[in-house]
C-alpha cells in the first residue's frame, strides 16, 4: 500500500511537471537568487521547494484527516463520489465557461496570497524563501485539486501526507531545471498545456466516481471494505 501511494503520487507529480512550469514557472523565474553567490542560491531554492513540498504534505494531512473521518463513518463510497464530482465541477466550469475563474472565497484567498508573495519579494531573506515556498503550495492549481481528492480517500492520515509530498516530489525536477535553464516553454505549448489539463481532470473525476460506485471492476472500481468504529492511524 505504501509503495502504491508513493508511486501514484510522485507519476501525478511527474504528469503534472509540465502544467507546474506552464503556472509556476513565471514565479520560479521570479525568484530574486540571481545576484546571490552560488551556495548561496541553492540554499535558497532548497527552502523555496522545499516549503512548498511542506506545505503539500501539511494540506494532504488535513484532507487526509477529514477523509478518514467519512471512513470510519462506513461513507467512504460517498466520500470518492463526492471527490470526483468536485472535479468534474472544476473541469466543467473551464469547458463551459472556457475560463478557470475561481469561487468568490478563493479568489479572495488567491488575491490575499499574491499580496502575501509581493511583501516577501520586496525583503529577499532565508526566511522570505520558504514563505514563498509555503504560499506558492497553497496556489490553486487543477493538478493540485486532483492530488488533494486523492489525499481525502486514502485510509491514514500518513498516506495522505505521504502522497501529496511525492506529488510535489514529482513536480520537483522539471521546475529546478527551468529555475536554472531559463523559460524554456513557449506561449503556444503553455496554452496548449492549460487546454489539457482540464480533460485530464474529467478522467480523474470520472474515475474517482467509478471507484465510489463499487461495481467490481478491478483497479477501476474495486469493492470498497469501509471499517467503522477504528481509530485514527498515523502509519
Amino acid at each position: 500500500m505504501i509503495w502504491q501511494i508513493i508511486t501514484s503520487g510522485f507519476m501525478l507529480g511527474l504528469f503534472s511537471s509540465a502544467h507546474c512550469v506552464g503556472m509556476c514557472g513565471p514565479l520560479a523565474l521570479a525568484l530574486p537568487v540571481k545576484h546571490l553567490p552560488a551556495a548561496e542560491r541553492r540554499l535558497s531554492m532548497t527552502l523555496f521547494y522545499g516549503g512548498r513540498i511542506v506545505m503539500y504534505m501539511v494540506v494532504g494531512t488535513l484532507f487526509a484527516l477529514l477523509g478518514r473521518s467519512f471512513y470510519l463513518a462506513g461513507l467512504q463510497q460517498w466520500l470518492s463520489i463526492i471527490s470526483g464530482l468536485m472535479i468534474l465541477v472544476f473541469s466543467a466550469q473551464y469547458f463551459l465557461k472556457k475560463t478557470n475563474r475561481l469561487p468568490v472565497f478563493m479568489h479572495r484567498f488567491h488575491n490575499y496570497l499574491n499580496l502575501f508573495m509581493a511583501k516577501q519579494f520586496k525583503k529577499p531573506t532565508l526566511k522570505s524563501f520558504l514563505m514563498l515556498g509555503f504560499a506558492n503550495g497553497l496556489l490553486p492549481c487543477g493538478m493540485v485539486y486532483i492530488a488533494v481528492a486523492l489525499a481525502l480517500t486514502t485510509k491514514t492520515v500518513f498516506n495522505g501526507a505521504l502522497l501529496m509530498g511525492m506529488f510535489g516530489l514529482g513536480t520537483l525536477p522539471a521546475l529546478v531545471l527551468l529555475s536554472y535553464a531559463g523559460s524554456f516553454v513557449s506561449l503556444p505549448v503553455r496554452n496548449y498545456i492549460r487546454r489539457v489539463t482540464p480533460v485530464f481532470m474529467l478522467v480523474i473525476g470520472l474515475l474517482l466516481i467509478l471507484r465510489g460506485m463499487n461495481l467490481g471492476i478491478p483497479y477501476i472500481s474495486p469493492i470498497m471494505a469501509d471499517a467503522p468504529g477504528e481509530g485514527i492511524l498515523c502509519h
